[in-house]
């Protein structure tokens, strides 16, 4: 008993002063330039304002819109995505804890009783006989110890998936910040074209009123009545449409929230919409290598080169245990009576000669292990690329709402000045007509750009890595 006693002591001692046969892991290097692109479509450097980088700015700073905080604090509690992400985490951890007990051995109790009839000619004295044994015994079975890393690397792999599903739990918040954020913004923007569709519809239909009295009295053609009649029934659709979008709008602006939205949370127009907290794109190498789908690509990467451990030790001999310590009796009444002590052990060592398939898993794992590291690498690529695009955006739209903003005034102009001519009767009701059919998509054109605009700061927010967590999230998670 002392003997088995020394070897489950001498085993632990190795188990945890062993080491696995992994490659040592390096990052491979950002595929990357150092800086983001330069030119004509992106800001310069010292036009955009500074702030904390992106990752380390929480969304409840970002957003200063109160009604938007609402909705994204209501979508965190109760989306069936990030909830379904939420519980993968929890999956994997348990999945991470079961291969971490492997390194432990499982010690079970174990009571049996077993009673048997021999024979006459089976038994050594010539006369059937009936025996009885009871045992209780505090052992463990096939307990591998882990020399050679083999179990450790597996640990490790699990450990490393953990992290990368909890990476992607991460992104797939930040989506959903972004999301609901889309979703207000594009809602808000529906709203003021609607409004502006009414404004048009109303002038649309004075318009008609008055020429149609003038068509009553002789003063102007068939043809003029009929041009004054199509705009009016563009507006008329134009609401009709708008009314649909916004409908659409609610519902996807709830599917997302993951509950009813009250009314009052809903905005009005994007004009009252409140800008988000201005944010500076930083460098590549410190905001992309810090992205949760670039982390979770690197948690992947170190899972395979885990793998790698892994595939090595199955070279290397298997050492198990089974043993146990504990009474035997042939009666129930003396089991735990002096003299009734009894214990077994039994150790194997199992030596690979020659298995084809340890070779193929090995360089299944290195190829593995490559395919980790060119999808790390594709990663950041994307993570620059959209955010490159992002910047591009956000260096021009501002040139382009001015100038569409002057186009606006210039066509408000020209409408008011065909308007007055034609009820001078200086010229044909055409002239208003071209006026009215260019107004309505460049104020419509104002908005989109207006939109475009909120909507890419939240985009640059997100692909930026933005969406920390607050302390009140993380309770709730």
């Amino acid at each position: 008993m002392n003997s088995c006693t020394h070897l489950l002591l001498v085993g632990t001692v190795l188990l945890f002063t062993s080491c696995t046969l992994a490659p040592k892991y390096a990052r491979p290097p950002a595929p990357v330039p150092a800086q983001w692109p330069q030119g004509a479509a992106y800001p310069k450097a010292a036009a955009a304002p500074e702030t904390q980088p992106a990752p380390d700015l929480a969304w409840r700073e970002f957003f200063t819109d109160e009604k938007l905080r609402q909705l994204i604090g209501t979508a965190l509690d109760h989306n069936r995505d990030l909830r379904l992400a939420t519980l993968n985490v929890e999956m994997a951890r348990a999945m991470y804890g079961i291969q971490r007990a492997n390194l432990l051995p499982a010690v079970q109790g174990v009571a049996s009783a077993a009673r048997q009839r021999l024979p006459a000619d089976l038994s050594n004295g010539g006369r059937r006989k009936t025996t009885e044994r009871y045992d209780v015994n505090l052992g463990l079975a096939s307990w591998e110890i882990d020399f050679f890393g083999r179990i450790r690397s597996a640990k490790d792999r699990a450990l490393q998936e953990f992290l990368a599903t909890d990476q992607a739990r991460r992104g797939a918040q930040i989506l959903l910040v972004s999301a609901v954020a889309n979703a207000y913004l594009a809602l808000a923007a529906d709203r003021e074209n609607l409004r502006l569709s009414e404004t048009t519809l109303e002038a649309q239909q004075n318009t008609y009123d008055l020429v149609k009295r003038r068509h009553e009295l002789g003063l102007v053609t068939d043809i003029d009545l009929y041009r004054a009649q199509t705009p009016l029934d563009i507006a008329r659709r134009d609401v009709a449409l708008y009314h649909q979008q916004i409908a659409q709008d609610e519902n996807a602006l709830q599917l997302l929230a993951g509950s009813p939205v009250p009314d009052e949370l809903l905005p009005a127009e994007l004009s009252q919409v409140k800008p988000t907290l201005p944010i500076a794109p930083g460098l590549p190498s410190d905001v992309l290598l810090r992205r949760p789908d670039v982390l979770e690509a690197e948690s992947l990467l170190k899972a395979a080169n885990a793998d790698i451990g892994a595939a090595r030790a199955t070279f290397f001999p298997r050492i198990s245990l089974t043993a146990a310590v504990g009474t035997a009796s042939s009666d129930l009444a003396g089991l735990f009576q002096s003299g009734s002590g009894a214990w077994s052990f039994a150790p194997q060592l199992v030596m690979p000669i020659f298995d084809a398939r340890t070779w193929s898993a090995l360089k299944a794992s290195k190829v593995q292990q490559q395919m980790a590291v060119t999808q790390y690498e594709k990663a950041i690529q994307t993570a620059f690329r959209e955010v490159a695009d992002v910047l591009a955006l956000r260096g021009t739209v501002d040139r382009e709402i001015s100038a569409q903003e002057s186009l606006v005034h210039a066509l408000t102009e020209t409408h008011r000045l065909a308007r007055s001519r034609y009820d001078k009767g200086i010229d044909s009701y055409l002239g208003v007509l071209d006026a009215q059919r260019s107004l309505f998509p460049a104020q419509q054109g104002l908005v989109f750009l207006r939109l475009s605009k909120l909507a890419n700061e939240v985009r640059l927010y997100a692909v930026l890595g933005g969406g920390q967590e607050t302390t009140e999230d993380l309770c709730k998670n």
